[in-house]
Protein backbone atom coordinates (compact mmCIF):
# COMPACT_ATOMS: atom_id res chain seq x y z
CA UNK A 1 0.00 0.00 0.00
CA UNK A 2 1.43 3.90 -0.69
CA UNK A 3 1.89 6.27 1.79
CA UNK A 4 -0.98 8.33 2.60
CA UNK A 5 -0.98 11.68 2.51
CA UNK A 6 -0.55 12.59 6.06
CA UNK A 7 2.26 10.64 5.78
CA UNK A 8 3.78 11.80 3.06
CA UNK A 9 3.78 15.28 4.57
CA UNK A 10 5.00 14.82 7.89
CA UNK A 11 8.04 13.54 5.93
CA UNK A 12 8.61 16.13 4.12
CA UNK A 13 7.83 18.77 6.86
CA UNK A 14 10.17 16.49 8.73
CA UNK A 15 12.75 17.02 6.17
CA UNK A 16 12.48 20.75 5.63
CA UNK A 17 13.07 21.06 9.30
CA UNK A 18 16.27 19.07 9.17
CA UNK A 19 17.52 20.76 6.13
CA UNK A 20 16.72 24.35 8.04
CA UNK A 21 18.49 23.05 11.29
CA UNK A 22 21.84 22.43 9.25
CA UNK A 23 21.81 25.75 8.43
CA UNK A 24 22.19 26.92 12.24
CA UNK A 25 20.39 28.52 14.79
CA UNK A 26 19.96 32.16 12.87
CA UNK A 27 17.81 30.40 10.11
CA UNK A 28 15.60 28.76 12.64
CA UNK A 29 13.97 32.41 12.38
CA UNK A 30 12.47 31.72 9.11
CA UNK A 31 9.73 29.18 8.24
CA UNK A 32 8.67 27.58 5.42
CA UNK A 33 5.50 27.27 3.83
CA UNK A 34 4.84 23.72 2.09
CA UNK A 35 2.66 24.82 -1.55
CA UNK A 36 0.59 21.29 -1.95
CA UNK A 37 0.47 21.21 -5.77
CA UNK A 38 -3.10 20.14 -6.20
CA UNK A 39 -3.52 20.11 -10.05
CA UNK A 40 -5.20 17.87 -11.37
CA UNK A 41 -5.73 15.89 -8.32
CA UNK A 42 -9.26 14.40 -7.79
CA UNK A 43 -11.31 15.03 -5.38
CA UNK A 44 -10.74 12.30 -2.92
CA UNK A 45 -6.95 13.27 -2.60
CA UNK A 46 -7.94 16.80 -1.96
CA UNK A 47 -10.28 16.06 1.15
CA UNK A 48 -7.81 13.72 2.18
CA UNK A 49 -5.26 17.20 2.35
CA UNK A 50 -7.48 19.13 4.15
CA UNK A 51 -8.17 15.94 6.49
CA UNK A 52 -4.54 16.12 7.29
CA UNK A 53 -4.64 20.13 8.01
CA UNK A 54 -3.23 20.94 4.72
CA UNK A 55 -4.51 24.57 3.73
CA UNK A 56 -2.13 25.69 1.48
CA UNK A 57 -2.41 24.86 -2.57
CA UNK A 58 -0.95 25.81 -5.57
CA UNK A 59 -2.52 25.97 -8.77
CA UNK A 60 -1.52 25.80 -12.33
CA UNK A 61 -5.06 26.82 -14.13
CA UNK A 62 -7.43 29.77 -13.04
CA UNK A 63 -10.55 27.58 -14.35
CA UNK A 64 -9.80 24.33 -12.83
CA UNK A 65 -8.93 26.22 -9.52
CA UNK A 66 -12.41 27.87 -9.92
CA UNK A 67 -14.11 24.28 -10.33
CA UNK A 68 -11.82 22.74 -7.08
CA UNK A 69 -11.55 25.45 -5.00
CA UNK A 70 -14.57 27.96 -5.22
CA UNK A 71 -17.32 25.72 -2.60
CA UNK A 72 -14.10 24.53 -0.48
CA UNK A 73 -13.67 28.25 0.73
CA UNK A 74 -16.84 28.59 2.36
CA UNK A 75 -16.08 25.57 4.38
CA UNK A 76 -12.32 26.16 4.78
CA UNK A 77 -11.74 29.98 5.18
CA UNK A 78 -8.34 29.66 6.37
CA UNK A 79 -6.97 28.43 2.69
CA UNK A 80 -4.15 29.89 0.93
CA UNK A 81 -4.86 29.34 -2.37
CA UNK A 82 -1.29 30.23 -4.84
CA UNK A 83 -1.20 30.56 -8.57
CA UNK A 84 1.32 29.04 -9.83
CA UNK A 85 1.12 28.57 -13.50
CA UNK A 86 1.17 31.33 -16.35
CA UNK A 87 -1.40 33.59 -16.13
CA UNK A 88 -2.75 35.30 -19.64
CA UNK A 89 -4.08 39.21 -18.85
CA UNK A 90 -7.67 38.11 -19.53
CA UNK A 91 -8.12 35.69 -16.71
CA UNK A 92 -6.31 38.39 -14.39
CA UNK A 93 -9.94 39.58 -12.71
CA UNK A 94 -10.63 35.69 -12.12
CA UNK A 95 -7.68 35.07 -10.51
CA UNK A 96 -7.38 38.30 -8.27
CA UNK A 97 -10.67 36.86 -6.96
CA UNK A 98 -9.52 33.13 -6.64
CA UNK A 99 -6.18 33.35 -5.68
CA UNK A 100 -4.60 34.71 -2.19
CA UNK A 101 -1.23 34.64 -3.89
CA UNK A 102 0.30 34.94 -7.49
CA UNK A 103 3.50 33.68 -8.23
CA UNK A 104 3.88 34.17 -11.79
CA UNK A 105 3.85 37.47 -12.58
CA UNK A 106 6.30 38.13 -15.80
CA UNK A 107 5.58 41.27 -17.76
CA UNK A 108 4.24 45.04 -17.96
CA UNK A 109 0.71 43.66 -19.62
CA UNK A 110 -0.33 41.73 -16.93
CA UNK A 111 0.57 43.77 -14.21
CA UNK A 112 -1.63 46.67 -15.39
CA UNK A 113 -4.10 43.73 -15.66
CA UNK A 114 -3.65 42.91 -12.13
CA UNK A 115 -3.32 46.50 -11.08
CA UNK A 116 -7.12 46.99 -12.82
CA UNK A 117 -8.57 43.88 -10.97
CA UNK A 118 -7.04 44.47 -7.89
CA UNK A 119 -8.89 48.61 -8.64
CA UNK A 120 -11.90 47.19 -8.90
CA UNK A 121 -12.13 44.01 -6.92
CA UNK A 122 -10.96 45.47 -3.77
CA UNK A 123 -8.53 42.35 -3.56
CA UNK A 124 -4.95 42.47 -3.44
CA UNK A 125 -3.28 39.14 -3.51
CA UNK A 126 0.54 39.13 -2.72
CA UNK A 127 2.77 39.16 -5.83
CA UNK A 128 6.12 37.26 -6.82
CA UNK A 129 8.22 37.53 -10.16
CA UNK A 130 8.67 34.58 -11.82
CA UNK A 131 12.41 34.58 -13.32
CA UNK A 132 13.74 32.28 -15.90
CA UNK A 133 16.73 31.10 -14.45
CA UNK A 134 17.87 28.94 -17.31
CA UNK A 135 16.90 31.39 -19.95
CA UNK A 136 14.87 28.84 -21.38
CA UNK A 137 12.83 29.56 -24.20
CA UNK A 138 9.99 27.26 -23.66
CA UNK A 139 9.40 28.77 -20.01
CA UNK A 140 7.66 32.05 -18.58
CA UNK A 141 9.96 34.27 -16.68
CA UNK A 142 11.56 37.24 -16.78
CA UNK A 143 15.55 36.76 -17.74
CA UNK A 144 18.17 37.51 -14.92
CA UNK A 145 19.29 40.77 -16.13
CA UNK A 146 15.59 42.16 -16.19
CA UNK A 147 14.60 41.22 -12.92
CA UNK A 148 16.20 44.27 -11.16
CA UNK A 149 14.61 47.29 -13.41
CA UNK A 150 10.89 45.34 -13.34
CA UNK A 151 10.89 44.99 -9.20
CA UNK A 152 11.31 48.46 -9.33
CA UNK A 153 9.37 49.67 -12.17
CA UNK A 154 6.08 47.68 -10.66
CA UNK A 155 6.71 49.64 -7.36
CA UNK A 156 7.08 53.02 -8.66
CA UNK A 157 5.14 53.44 -11.56
CA UNK A 158 2.31 50.84 -10.78
CA UNK A 159 1.98 50.78 -7.42
CA UNK A 160 2.29 47.13 -7.12
CA UNK A 161 4.21 45.39 -3.49
CA UNK A 162 6.32 42.43 -4.98
CA UNK A 163 6.54 39.79 -1.79
CA UNK A 164 8.89 37.70 -3.72
CA UNK A 165 10.34 35.79 -6.51
CA UNK A 166 9.78 31.91 -7.97
CA UNK A 167 12.02 30.09 -10.20
CA UNK A 168 12.06 26.33 -11.85
CA UNK A 169 15.14 25.08 -12.73
CA UNK A 170 16.21 23.60 -16.17
CA UNK A 171 15.74 19.57 -15.27
CA UNK A 172 19.27 19.07 -17.03
CA UNK A 173 21.36 21.15 -14.80
CA UNK A 174 21.62 20.93 -10.71
CA UNK A 175 19.04 23.29 -9.10
CA UNK A 176 21.33 24.39 -6.13
CA UNK A 177 22.59 27.07 -9.03
CA UNK A 178 19.48 28.35 -9.65
CA UNK A 179 18.21 28.33 -6.05
CA UNK A 180 21.36 30.27 -5.42
CA UNK A 181 21.18 32.63 -8.09
CA UNK A 182 17.16 33.34 -7.27
CA UNK A 183 18.52 34.03 -3.37
CA UNK A 184 21.24 36.57 -4.86
CA UNK A 185 18.38 38.24 -7.13
CA UNK A 186 16.03 38.53 -3.90
CA UNK A 187 18.66 40.59 -1.77
CA UNK A 188 19.70 42.69 -4.68
CA UNK A 189 15.66 43.70 -5.29
CA UNK A 190 14.69 43.80 -1.89
CA UNK A 191 11.74 40.75 -1.22
CA UNK A 192 12.38 38.55 1.02
CA UNK A 193 10.04 35.57 0.07
CA UNK A 194 11.48 33.12 -2.44
CA UNK A 195 9.09 30.34 -3.76
CA UNK A 196 11.73 27.14 -5.21
CA UNK A 197 11.95 23.95 -4.71
CA UNK A 198 9.61 20.94 -5.87
CA UNK A 199 9.22 17.28 -5.15
CA UNK A 200 12.64 16.26 -6.32
CA UNK A 201 14.44 19.09 -4.66
CA UNK A 202 12.70 20.75 -1.94
CA UNK A 203 15.49 19.77 0.61
CA UNK A 204 18.02 21.56 -1.79
CA UNK A 205 15.86 25.00 -1.96
CA UNK A 206 15.72 24.57 1.74
CA UNK A 207 19.08 25.08 2.63
CA UNK A 208 19.35 28.15 0.06
CA UNK A 209 16.65 30.04 1.43
CA UNK A 210 13.37 28.95 0.20
CA UNK A 211 9.90 30.45 2.08
CA UNK A 212 7.72 28.06 0.11
CA UNK A 213 8.27 24.60 -1.62
CA UNK A 214 5.64 23.97 -4.56
CA UNK A 215 5.19 20.12 -3.67
CA UNK A 216 3.24 17.68 -5.58
CA UNK A 217 3.93 14.07 -6.27
CA UNK A 218 5.73 13.41 -2.93
CA UNK A 219 2.92 14.32 -1.38
CA UNK A 220 -0.01 12.96 -3.31
CA UNK A 221 1.92 10.37 -5.41
CA UNK A 222 2.22 10.00 -8.80
CA UNK A 223 -0.48 10.72 -10.71
CA UNK A 224 -2.73 8.00 -12.71
CA UNK A 225 -1.73 7.82 -16.53
CA UNK A 226 -4.79 8.23 -18.94
CA UNK A 227 -5.39 4.99 -20.68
Amino acid sequence: MSPSFIENRALILKRLEEAHESLGPDALKRDITLVAVSKQQPDVRIDEALAAGQRVFGENRVQEAFTRWAARREAYPDLELRLIGPLQTNKAKDAVALFDVIETLDREKLAGALKKAMDETGRSPRLYVQVNTGDEAQKAGLGVDEVEAFVAKMRTEYGLTIEGLMCIPPVEEPASLHFALLAKLAKACGVEKLSMGMSGDYDVAAKLGATSVRVGSALFGERAKPE
